[in-house]
């Protein structure tokens, strides 16, 4: 009772706040009713003049500022709809400078992401790991940002010519550094410069090995770990890159692929799935009968860390890929960004009460991922209403996703749930929903995925495979009980 008559007075006390600027309007017209009149007996000549001396004052205001601010000439907003709207003033250099600039700090929030992962996979794994973990980490980035310079961009983004589409290896030995003006003007791009170009998908490439590291964690050898690391960024990302963004094969047939659901996403969750395989289960993982043993995480605080970094990042990871400053395009995406993982959070979360009769706060987390792995194939392309459709969808699959992954697989973060399984989703969404959806645009994404899919399995089991014979790829059992931490890098996280 106490609540409610407290409930009651909040409630009275905001209605009498609302109410008092309108009963002072009334009384200040109640006191006045001489100026109302004089207001009413204004002729309509005056007011015709007084608007067009207005309007003369306007133009003559707006020719100026446009004048001298080096503006276009832009139409009237009568006579542009709100999606071209951008288009007016994409030559404008404040405009150039203005997008270079968005893409560049894009850019930056892709790059924190990172830290994100590294939080994610520490805590969903145990203690005895951790040091490793963050190393791996680490020497992804690093190792990302050197080969994507010295390899990758140039082999991503290679010019092809007419009958080509697949690889051009002939663009690997132009290296970033440039001082031809054109590369850095206008010219290039009226979104952003070479640089900026390089810097904002350089940090899109070393999140493919990221998803790798989480699915691996716990087992695999360092050195082998940042060989094959090594080996996709240089030889597997960068290709099928290529395919679509870089205007090859897939880009002619109409695929589509806003920001790397699959082109990113699933090329890291094919290949974790297949290096999880050729590597093999933690111990203790599954007994003799062939059921398995949950092992908890190490840290939950850290894994919320890790899953909200990894949503404020994706805001530059979407927003971004925009590859402008477009305020309609650029706060439509965020909006569907956010809608797509909510609706995942809540979906997942939801699903597991209601399956395990308990709210798993994991799985929970990991639907926030799923809805935006999901989102990021369509996010320029969907409403609102269908972004929400995706994001809870992606919640439900990954959900049971993960509980059949585990039953053959040994996947401590859940990587191939997240990131492969709602790739395909999200990319194949692009034909149900938004934009393009139809049978036709639907039949063009299952061939994307597919030619994506089975590209990276190959490459990824044969040099798997080539390190496991070479070098090995397993710690040993000693090592593996020990913790890494210890057996690799001799020191330990936690003193």
């Amino acid at each position: 009772m106490n609540r409610l008559f407290q409930f009651g007075v909040l409630a009275a006390l905001l209605l009498a706040m609302l109410s008092i600027p309108e009963v002072g309007a009334q009384e200040e017209a109640a006191a006045d009713p001489v100026a109302e009149t004089d207001t009413v007996e204004t002729t309509d000549a005056e007011a015709a003049e007084t608007s067009t001396e207005e309007e003369i004052a306007e133009t003559a205001d707006t020719e100026d500022a446009m004048t001298a601010n080096g503006g276009p000439d832009t139409p009237p907003e009568s006579e542009v709809n709100a999606a071209d709207y951008w288009s007016a003033y994409e030559t404008d250099p404040i405009a150039w400078t203005l997008n270079n600039l968005w893409i560049m700090i894009c850019g930056c929030l892709v790059f924190i992401m990172h830290l994100g992962f590294a939080s994610l996979e520490c805590g969903l794994t145990r203690q005895k790991n951790t040091i490793n973990i963050l190393f791996k980490n680490t020497m992804i980035i690093s190792i990302g940002l050197l080969t994507y310079a010295l390899v990758g961009f140039n082999l991503m983004y290679p010019d092809f010519g007419e009958g080509e589409g697949f690889l051009k290896l002939s663009a690997i030995p132009s290296f970033i550094t440039t001082n031809d003006v054109a590369l850095l003007s206008p010219e290039y791009n009226p979104g952003y410069t070479w640089y900026t170009d390089f810097f904002f998908q350089a940090m899109f490439a070393a999140t493919c090995a990221t998803i790798v590291s989480g699915a691996v964690a716990g087992r695999i050898k360092l050195s082998s770990f940042l060989v094959f690391s090594t080996c996709l960024l240089v030889f597997c990302y960068p290709v099928t890159g290529a395919w679509k963004w870089g205007g090859g094969w897939l880009d002619q047939t109409g695929f589509y692929d806003f920001a790397g659901s699959t082109l990113v996403h699933s090329v890291g969750g094919w290949a974790a799935l297949v290096m999880a395989v050729i590597l093999g289960p933690r111990l203790g993982k599954y007994n003799a009968d062939g059921t398995s043993n949950a092992i908890p995480g190490s840290n939950m605080p850290l894994v919320a860390v890790g899953v909200f970094l990894l949503w404020f990042g994706w805001f530059g990871f979407n927003g971004g890929s925009v590859l402008s400053a477009n305020a309609v395009t650029v706060s439509l995406v965020l909006v569907t960004t956010s809608m797509a993982a909510a609706a995942g959070g809540l979906a997942a979360g939801l699903t597991s009460w209601l399956m395990d009769k308990k709210p798993d706060v994991s799985m929970a987390l990991n639907g926030i991922l799923a809805g935006l792995v999901g989102i990021t194939a369509g996010a320029d392309l969907m409403s609102v209403a269908e972004a929400v459709v995706i994001g809870a969808i992606s919640g439900v699959l990954v959900y049971f996703s993960v509980v059949l992954v585990d039953k053959k697989i040994d996947d401590p973060v859940g990587a191939v749930s997240v990131h492969l399984v709602c790739g395909i989703w999200g990319t194949l969404a692009c034909g149900i929903f938004g934009d393009l959806a139809g049978i036709e645009q639907l039949i063009t994404q299952l061939k994307g995925v597919l030619a994506v899919g089975v590209y990276v399995v190959i490459f990824t089991a044969v040099t798997g495979l080539a390190i496991k014979n070479i070098m090995g790829i397993r710690v040993d059992p000693e090592e593996e009980e020990v913790g890494l931490d210890v057996s690799e890098h001799g020191m330990k996280a936690y003193n």
